[in-house]
């Protein structure tokens, strides 16, 4: 990872940190599915219609929608709803990690280093940790909702580097585009119609304003940012990143929410962040000695751009 894609990854991690306090507004006044089909259908109208549609293939594109859009969120969503605090929500989630590394030996062929399988080991002990914490006083079904949702990340995480799109708004808007039917659907069937009309007609300005913010920062700016690192760059080095996303999750949290974890989900967290200390260390892998004569540099990749949405192209 060169230092400028190192810092759109810690940007990612700042405003994904926050967007668990801005879902947990919006689920005071919206059902959980309900939210999700709201977010997407707003992530892709009107933006689909100005921005142009990734140059890969279909499959790609919905197989993105419905596992990092369908099964994350409505996964998480669920579980917050079901009582799991969004600090804590903000610390499991990053099980993704682990699940996009597996996923990326499996099949991307990618290997990682000893450092980096070290440090997710360690937060995989964290989360460990946090489970038995939850067992303790606190039904463990959100818990599990919640590594649900870290896997269908981590499966996305493998089908965005699969598609190896050289950036991210546009995979955002047009994946985006295959989750509001299925969690329309999901909504009207779970949660009524009924239950989602009145949603619709008494929301407060704090829970359109969390869905706002996980519009605008989280998806479009959050996710077209880690799309567009996820095509430039391997996912085993890019995912640790995500790890860092606990730190400003459980800050904020206490923050504004004034959640105080157990003993032993603190203990937990800080085995995560552990983790994520040693996953900072890791560094880019020198390429073996050889006496042969090397073939000419590569110039190195320009700065991660920012996208625009005039007419053209994510």
């Amino acid at each position: 990872m060169t230092r400028t894609d190192s810092l759109w990854a810690a940007l990612v991690s700042v405003i994904w940190g926050v967007n668990f306090v801005a879902i947990d507004a919006s689920l005071d006044d919206f059902p959980p599915f309900l939210l999700a089909a709201l977010r997407f259908t707003l992530v892709a109208f009107p933006a689909v219609l100005f921005i142009k549609r990734p140059k890969t293939s279909w499959w790609l594109i919905i197989g993105v929608g419905l596992t990092v859009n369908v099964g994350q969120f409505a996964f998480l969503f669920s579980a917050m709803h079901a009582g799991m605090p969004a600090g804590l929500s903000s610390v499991v989630i990053q099980c993704q990690a682990m699940f996009t590394v597996l996923f990326a030996v499996v099949m991307l062929r990618e290997i990682p280093g000893r450092t980096r399988l070290i440090s997710l080991a360690v937060a995989a002990l964290g989360m460990g940790v946090i489970a038995f914490g939850r067992g303790q006083g606190a039904s463990l079904w959100p818990f599990v909702l919640v590594i649900g949702a870290g896997a269908s990340w981590g499966f996305g995480n493998m089908l965005t580097r699969k598609a190896g799109i050289p950036g991210g708004t546009g995979l955002v808007v047009w994946s985006a585009l295959a989750a509001p039917l299925p969690l329309l659907a999901l909504s009207l069937t779970v949660e009524g119609p009924g239950r989602d009309l009145d949603a619709l007609t008494s929301a407060s300005w704090s829970g359109v304003g969390g869905l706002a913010f996980t519009v605008v920062l989280s998806s479009w700016l959050g996710y077209g940012l880690w799309f567009a690192l996820l095509g430039r760059r391997s996912a085993s080095a890019v995912a640790p990143y995500g790890l860092l996303v606990p730190i400003v999750g459980i800050l904020t949290a206490w923050a504004i929410l004034g959640e105080r974890p157990g003993r032993l989900e603190s203990l937990g967290a800080a085995i995560v962040l552990i983790g994520i200390g040693l996953a900072t260390l890791t560094g880019t892998p020198k390429p073996p000695p050889t006496t042969l004569t090397p073939p000419p540099t590569n110039p190195p990749l320009p700065p991660l751009p920012l996208e625009t949405t005039g007419g053209s192209r994510t």
